[in-house]
């Protein structure tokens, strides 16, 4: 006669100590048990986790074997738990094909979406647009599980518990329940309508069922559930029944036993509900200690401590039980800590763990990199990298290639971090900005862009990147105007039409999309163009194959919610989905070397285990409250708070404590400053005292260092660059004048080597390009093509510029234009008689050149000449010492006969800048003279008749000097004259400003 449930005397409750590794462990028990007459073990039901876990397990088995010299084994039958937080399903056992009494799961991407619009339906007007909106509903899905799980109805929200404790919390909070209450309200309908079940209730229905059917009737075969941990009422009950159950076993990873009675009961009731209030969480709790969910656990199976058993046989490469022992210590809640004190050595033992402290990330995972490069040395020995901050554990896996280690990160990257979510989220940044540059340029230059439908690959993606370099450098500067009608011009400057007429045809349907769209049209519109640039091998890859999957789910979830969106929004929206999305490496690399998030670390086996990260924020990581309910709320309906998620990191880490060798590691700065270390990090100190120092790692950091730190490389001297005569005869113009005495180093840079600076994508506009604006309008002013307003307008127009771009700058512009006819027309006794006009001349073999932006005849027959400034004049005292001859230059020029041939030759006695400036005298706000002259109630400034020969002299000293003779072209010879930065970079300035002071440094 089969035994019932109920007959049993004792649930079978077993724990594995941390330093004994559960998979090798629980293998090891499992085998003496189960597998007695060959067929045994393949007839047991192992429940796990998770996914990750089978694998561990599996590999665990294949271990054990190899040390026994086994032939063969049959496996034993395992399935997973169906982690939610991972996304897996139940297995078969819990979830079978005739479960026709139990309603389907809806889809969780078809609730968010649904969520969404019920959310906006339910603020009105105050309901946020677009992203900010998905992210409340996703949250709003999130909370809804966390309930579900919990087993909490939606009427439980308005219970006397929770109204008791709704009016203490401050107002938002109480709008942020009912609303939460309401939307849950109108879900609930919309389910009941659909016959279907939130994928959290199914789970717990599942559960229960299966637990009902197990209790009547047992099993043929043992069932073991092994290594979960999650508190869950539904699951702890049948946890319970699984323990009870013939040859049923539940295994616990790491429940510390040798904890005492005092520490126990220090962690709280932890769902134990108190008559006093009635809350089954109690406000002195310890949910942020690593053994707080497990006592949660036990208490939710009706099981006690003292029942739970330890599991037997040691696993295969355990560590010392006495780090069991200390890390209980390390872990104790605040009171049982003080016992510290009186600790013996042997309790606070912690032999094979050793300490890090990395100045920086870098540091760190070079550190991490050194000490994995060393262990691998050994044969056999397993390593594993666990670490929250994918950060780190991306520059983990790239130190690791120096010494051609492929290191697998589980954890996985974020589907938007992949080439193809980038691609797909570049395309969807092109729509929300209307083809600006920088989306653009970044989209188009995709590796995968250029090689859709073509046979030669290679030569198809080099034709395409030639294109795309000749427009981006036309493409460079202010932005233009929106939408992809403005490129064409760009294009065909760059004499790239053709191309552009394919890629803006197959943009153009895209772009054309005017206020919100259906989701599924944009995201169905979104892939064909995608895959018109990349071809069908955009898919082919882990990444690709994930992207396809969440773009089809999405469309088809979107058409049946009825989803609308705001093309402008499509990337925020994507990219907040894309981030939950973990698209892991096809396995392949080091077989000894792996890396591990906290999730994918659990049960993991390894000879040495490295915690990276540990800072405060990071492991663990912050506490941060739900966003729709208040603590009190929660507390009152039994619902673990944030802390609780600390806890399991701390378990986590616990469990890791346990490998044979452990190196724990952190930076002491992060990108934002001073990194706090983790509060376990600082236990880890505390409890080992004076001790500490011994297990510091002596070897890691000079190593890191030698790494990093080459032989200290010279001082880079200032540049003094000294090329041949024949070199250096180059003409000279006005303004290349000011810049050779300035600074000849940025002459020599412009002038010789011909590195002319290149404006960058979507730049801000510059005075060069609002000067270049003003001279062309004036210019045909001056020559009388056009009223001046009509001329602005049309110059505007040609350059398409971004209509912000336009709207700050032209009513500034129109001002200071209006100022520029006024002063002209105002003004009878001068003549204009030349505008934009180009001279040259010869001074000593060398040829000078300028142009003059205005001449204008006096009434006494001599000349004046005028220069347009879009921004600030130069100063006088610049004038005077030689750094701004511009205007000097086109004097000597005009003196020389340079402009005789245009019926210019005379004598220039006034030179005047005029400034396009801000100016409160003007009485269009903007537009002022100035001169460098010491003229009129002038005090100071050069005397009239020593500017042009002292020009002269300037001029035909910097020719004997640099062009004809061979002085070095010195790198800022006057440190503390304000000059442009464009060659900054190139002359390494930064390197060595500073120490020219003395006249010590100079090199060629």
């Amino acid at each position: 006669m089969r035994c019932r449930v109920g007959e049993s005397t004792r649930p079978q409750v077993y724990s594995i100590a941390a330093h004994r590794g559960f998979a090798d462990a629980l293998v090891a028990g499992l085998l003496p048990r189960y597998a007695e007459d060959g067929l045994g073990l393949a007839r047991l039901t192992l429940l796990l986790p998770s996914g990750r876990a089978i694998r561990t397990v599996s590999e665990a088995f294949v271990r054990q074997m190899g040390e026994e010299g086994a032939a063969g084994l049959l496996l034993p039958r395992m399935l997973t738990i169906g982690d939610l937080s991972l996304d897996e399903a139940l297995g078969p056992l819990f979830d079978p094909l005739d479960a026709s009494d139990i309603p389907p799961a809806v889809d969780p991407t078809y609730r968010w979406l649904r969520l969404a619009a019920l959310l906006a339906e339910e603020m009105g007007e105050k309901a946020p647009n677009g992203p900010p909106l998905f992210r409340q509903a996703r949250m709003i899905g999130e909370t809804m599980d966390r309930l579900l799980v919990e087993q909490i109805a939606p009427e439980d929200l308005l219970g006397d518990r929770v109204l008791d404790v709704v009016g203490s919390v401050a107002g938002h909070w109480q709008d942020s329940l009912r609303r939460f209450a309401r939307v849950q309200a109108r879900w609930r309908i919309e389910l009941t309508e659909m016959g279907r079940v939130d994928a959290a209730t199914r789970r717990n229905l599942l559960f229960t069922q299966a637990a009902k059917s197990w209790r009547a009737e047992p099993p043929a075969t043992p069932i073991v559930a092994a290594g979960v941990t999650s508190a869950a009422p539904a699951l702890a009950r049948l946890l319970r029944v699984i323990s009870e159950l013939p040859k049923g076993a539940v295994i616990l990873p790491d429940l510390d036993l040798s904890l005492s009675d005092e520490a126990w009961e220090e962690l709280g009731r932890a769902g134990q509900s108190d008559e006093a209030d009635g809350e089954s969480l109690g406000r002195n709790d310890a949910p942020s200690h690593p053994q707080y969910h497990l006592k949660l656990l036990l208490n939710r199976m009706g099981v006690n401590r003292g029942e739970v058993q330890q599991w037997h046989r040691r696993g295969i490469g355990a560590a010392n039980p006495d780090r069991t022992h200390a890390v209980s210590a390390l872990f104790l809640p605040p009171q049982a800590s003080k016992s510290w004190v009186d600790l013996p050595s042997d309790k606070r033992r912690l032999a094979s763990v050793r300490l890090v402290e990395a100045g920086n990330p870098e540091e760190e995972a070079q550190a991490v990199a050194l000490a994995v490069r060393h262990a691998l040395e050994e044969p056999r020995k397993r390593v594993a990298v666990v670490t929250p901050d994918r950060t780190v554990a991306r520059r983990i896996v790239q130190h690791l290639r120096r010494w051609d280690i492929r290191a697998d990160d589980s954890a996985g990257a974020p589907l938007g971090d992949t080439p193809a979510g980038r691609a797909l989220l570049l395309l969807a940044k092109v729509i929300a900005e209307n083809a600006a540059p920088v989306p653009l340029i970044a989209f188009l230059g995709h590796p995968a862009m250029g090689i859709a439908g073509t046979q030669d690959e290679g030569k198809a993606r080099a034709d395409w990147l030639d294109a795309l370099r000749r427009f981006e450098a036309r493409l460079r500067g202010p932005r233009p105007a929106p939408g992809l009608g403005p490129l064409r011009a760009v294009a065909a400057k760059a004499d790239v039409a053709d191309w552009w007429r394919g890629v803006a045809e197959r943009l153009e349907p895209l772009m054309s999309q005017g206020g919100e769209a259906p989701l599924a049209e944009l995201l169905g519109q979104a892939a064909q163009t995608l895959e018109s640039f990349c071809g069908e091998g955009i898919w082919a890859r882990e990444d690709g194959r994930a992207l396809g999957q969440f773009i089809a789910e999405l469309t088809d979830h979107a058409a049946a919610a009825g989803t609308m969106l705001d093309p402008a929004d499509l990337h925020d929206v994507l990219a907040d989905a894309m981030e939950r999305i973990a698209v892991r490496p096809p396995y392949g690399g080091h077989p000894r070397v792996a890396i591990y998030g906290l999730l994918e670390s659990r049960m993991a086996r390894a000879d040495l285990i490295i915690c990276a990260g540990l800072n405060e924020g990071t492991w663990p990581g912050g506490a941060s409250p739900d966003p729709l309910l208040a603590p009190p709320v929660l507390r009152a309906l039994g619902v673990p708070g944030g802390e609780f998620r600390i806890g399991l990191a701390a378990h986590d880490l616990a469990g890791a404590l346990g490998a044979p060798e452990v190196l724990l590691t952190r930076a002491e700065r992060d990108s934002d400053g001073p990194a706090i270390p983790s509060r376990f990090f600082l236990r880890v100190r505390a409890l080992l005292g004076d001790l500490a120092k011994r297990h510091e790692d002596t070897e890691l950091a000079p190593l890191v260092h030698a790494l990093r730190d080459a032989e200290p490389a010279p001082l880079y001297p200032i540049p003094t660059p000294c090329p041949p005569a024949e070199v250096r005869r180059v003409s000279l113009s006005a303004t290349a004048l000011d810049r050779l005495r300035s600074d000849p180093y940025q002459f020599y840079a412009r002038s010789i080597l011909r590195l002319d600076e290149k404006d960058t994508l979507d730049a801000e506009p510059s005075p060069a390009w609002q000067g270049t604006l003003a001279h062309a309008i004036l210019e045909e002013w001056h020559n009388r093509k056009g009223a001046l307003t009509d001329l602005a307008a049309k110059h505007l127009a040609e350059m398409d510029a971004h209509p912000l771009t336009r709207a700050l700058w032209e009513p500034r512009l129109m001002a200071a234009l209006e100022w520029i006819a006024n002063e002209v027309e105002g003004d009878p006794s001068r003549e204009i008689v030349l505008v934009e006009e180009k001279a040259k001349q010869v001074f000593k073999g060398v040829e000078v050149t300028g142009t003059a932006d205005r001449i204008d005849r006096l009434g006494d027959g001599t000349y004046a000449i005028v220069d347009y400034k879009t921004g600030g004049p130069p100063s006088k005292k610049m004038v005077a010492q030689g750094f701004a001859l511009q205007l000097g230059t086109l004097g000597v020029l005009l003196a020389e006969g340079a402009y005789a041939d245009r019926g210019v030759d005379g004598t220039p006695t006034r030179f005047e800048y005029w400034s396009l400036g801000r100016d409160a005298k003007s009485d269009t706000g903007f537009g002022y003279v100035t001169t460098p002259l010491k003229v009129g109630a002038a005090r100071t400034g050069m005397e009239p008749d020593e500017f042009l020969p002292e020009t002269r002299r300037y001029l035909e000293d910097a020719i004997d000097r640099w062009i004809i003779g061979d002085e070095p072209f010195t790198a800022r010879p006057n440190p503390d004259l304000k000059l442009y930065a464009t060659y900054d970079q190139l002359m390494r300035l930064e390197e060595w400003l500073g120490r020219e002071i003395g006249g010590s440094e100079k090199g060629g």
